[in-house]
């Protein structure tokens, strides 16, 4: 007999939720096949069999929470599986109803949605990678499944109005396993850390001119178009080399700082925010910045972003801009000290050479943890970011 254990699950991940089992009891399963499906914290990941036999026991159900370890399921190498009943006269009962295939590529959340709303994921055509469907598709599918409501009789009272009624639904389920720790380190930073937020603005007309001059030979040359976020990984670099406790973090009554820059970005992805980092970000180029960045938007929107992708990570950059936002305090990402904020680019007035003239302005903000970075440090870092984004020939001296 062979036990499949919950495997190690990354850095600082050590607990998971089985999603889905991808085989059952009495099934056999081939070295490499996926047996069964995880969510943790941070991505979902499919467990595969190390050798090949027959699931004997399923120790734990679809929902159940289990520990590093943990025996997910035994397995016999020896055994067969068992052979298909032969089929039988009219008297015995008829083949059981066909299932959905189980190899049906859906992330968990989409599949919690479909089976809430009894719609069939092999009917629905996935958006992710590989064909993985995703939420917003199964979202999708059931939108259209509206139904008008049968004319009451004549003798009925008045029926309610369809759209008060629906304002009184409510719904209720299960968190995420990745919400659910979103919510639990959210609440941890702030109760762990003397977290103080400073602000700044930042004229962006330096770097918007700058990208229309060389947008087209960039990306002819690259093939990815030059981006904000790259602009400020390295204005973020220079400036936390010149503040280097800013990458530091606290351990204990000790202060650990960094000499090497793993910058992480803050990305909106189904189930929740996810931070990949760019790892040694100092060493890379403006291109190497703009498509490590695109792929890892593309891989958070798929679902495929690997534990490595997410483990470690000195400083954080998140741009709540994309979605509008104009300002807002980032919370800090534990163990880092400092976290920046990304916002909205809006033309304003400002005072410039005693003249008032419209520019295209940014607010930034720099949470920090006031327990090893002070606020002169912390105001003279997010003054050096604003310097290096208004000139940024500057970041070329820094390179």
């Amino acid at each position: 007999m062979t036990n499949i254990l919950v495997p190690e699950l990354g850095e600082s991940v050590v607990e998971a939720r089985v999603a889905r089992w991808l085989k059952k009891e009495g099934e056999r399963v081939e070295v490499g096949d996926p047996v069964v499906e995880l969510e943790t914290e941070k991505i979902d990941l499919e467990v595969n069999a190390d050798r090949g036999g027959v699931i004997t026991s399923i120790k734990h159900k679809e929902g159940d929470d289990v520990k590093i370890g943990e025996v997910l399921a035994v397995m016999d190498e020896t055994a067969s599986a068992p052979a298909a009943k032969p089929p039988g006269n009219g008297s015995e009962r008829g083949p059981e109803p066909q299932l959905p295939a189980q190899d049906t590529r859906a992330t968990p959340t989409a599949r919690n949605v479909a089976k809430n709303h009894d719609v069939n994921l092999a009917s629905i055509q996935g958006s992710g990678a590989a064909g993985r469907v995703m939420k917003q598709d199964v979202q999708k599918a059931i939108e259209p499944q509206v139904t008008k409501a049968p004319s009451p009789a004549l003798s009925a009272p008045p029926a309610r109005p369809a759209a008060i009624a629906a304002e009184r639904r409510e719904e209720r389920h299960r968190m995420s396993k990745r919400r659910a720790t979103i919510a639990r380190r959210l609440v941890e930073a702030q109760h762990n850390a003397a977290m103080l937020t400073t602000f700044n603005e930042v004229d962006m007309t330096a770097v918007m001119a700058l990208r229309e001059r060389r947008k087209e030979a960039f990306k002819q040359q690259h093939g990815v178009s030059l981006g904000i976020a790259s602009f400020f990984v390295k204005a973020s670099i220079a400036a936390l080399r010149a503040f280097p406790l800013l990458n530091a973090e606290i351990q204990g009554d000790e202060i650990l700082t960094k000499h090497y820059y793993d910058i992480g970005l803050a990305v909106g992805a189904q189930g929740g925010l996810v931070v990949p980092v760019l790892r040694n970000a100092d060493q890379m180029s403006f291109a190497e910045l703009e498509h490590a960045i695109r792929d890892f938007a593309k891989r958070a929107a798929d679902g495929t972003l690997t534990l490595q992708d997410l483990a470690g990570g000195t400083f954080t950059i998140t741009n709540g801009g994309v979605f509008g936002s104009l300002m807002s305090t980032p919370i800090l990402n534990p163990p880092q000290v400092g976290i920046l904020g990304l916002h909205k680019i809006q033309d304003r007035a400002v005072a410039l050479n005693g003249q008032v003239v419209v520019r295209p302005m940014m607010y930034l903000a720099l949470s920090y943890d006031h327990r090893i970075v002070d606020g002169r440090e912390a105001v003279q870092f997010l003054v050096r970011v604003k310097e290096y984004i208004e000139d940024p020939g500057n970041l070329l001296l820094e390179s």
